[in-house]
């Protein structure tokens, strides 16, 4: 699983400097590095869908549902801060038959966000949720509360791979480089954790959910003279 760090806690940012004078000539190398750290961080996307063809009857089996997985996973100790709505959606529902429709029911989905610090409780989370009355698990997302650190090794190795880049292809074509480059420009790569999607989830006995290691990329472009 590729997690792109979003820019805001390492600026994109360009270096420039002088051309030496005689130097006209550029060649410009794009330097790539990674780090790879385990998760810290579960974002839970789960809740309620209900059918019925009278829409009070559909809104109260939802909201029951829905206090239902509340109140259990308060009950192992998730605090409601860390619980919200995403999604509150009514639809109208139709069959549609030799060019016809007829109404069929109305459809509710509530949708919560569960953001929990320990990976390790997810499988028992989804668990918990379920058995309570979620029927709907959308997203499994894992991420990192601080992964400025991780992002900084990757910088460091985008440069060493930039410069590596730069001097093979200098060596090749038989030219000397001028040994600091005269741009530095940081490229973003993304912001956001690719998710684990999920369709109808069925209840499953300690459902095993495996957070892997998250990848922290990063990207150079250096700009050298010869």
């Amino acid at each position: 699983m590729n997690y792109y760090p979003a820019m805001s806690y390492a600026p994109a940012m360009t270096m420039t400097q002088a051309v030496p004078s005689g130097q006209r000539n550029t060649l410009e190398v794009i330097g790539e590095g990674s780090s790879t750290a385990a998760p810290d961080k579960a974002v839970i996307v789960l809740g309620a869908i209900t059918e019925n063809v009278s829409l009070s009857v559909a809104q109260k089996e939802n909201a029951d549902a829905v206090t239902s997985i509340l109140s259990a996973l308060t009950k192992l100790g998730i605090p409601k801060e860390q619980m919200q709505t995403v999604t509150y959606r009514i639809d109208t529902q139709y069959d549609y038959a030799d060019g016809h429709q007829t109404f069929r029911g109305y459809q509710v989905t509530h949708m919560l966000q569960i953001t929990i610090p320990n990976v390790d409780r997810t499988g028992l989370v989804v668990d918990t949720a379920v058995a309570s009355g979620a029927n709907q698990v959308n997203s499994i997302q894992f991420a990192m509360a601080h992964p400025e650190q991780h992002y900084r090794q990757a910088l460091a190795e985008a440069v060493a791979d930039a410069r590596l880049k730069a001097l093979t292809i200098a060596g090749a074509l038989g030219v000397t480089l001028y040994p600091v480059p005269v741009q530095v420009q940081e490229r973003s790569l993304g912001a956001e954790p690719s998710p684990l999607p999920m369709a109808k989830f069925a209840m499953a006995s300690a459902t095993p959910i495996q957070p892997g290691e998250l990848k922290i990329a990063a990207a150079v472009k250096l700009v050298f003279t010869y």
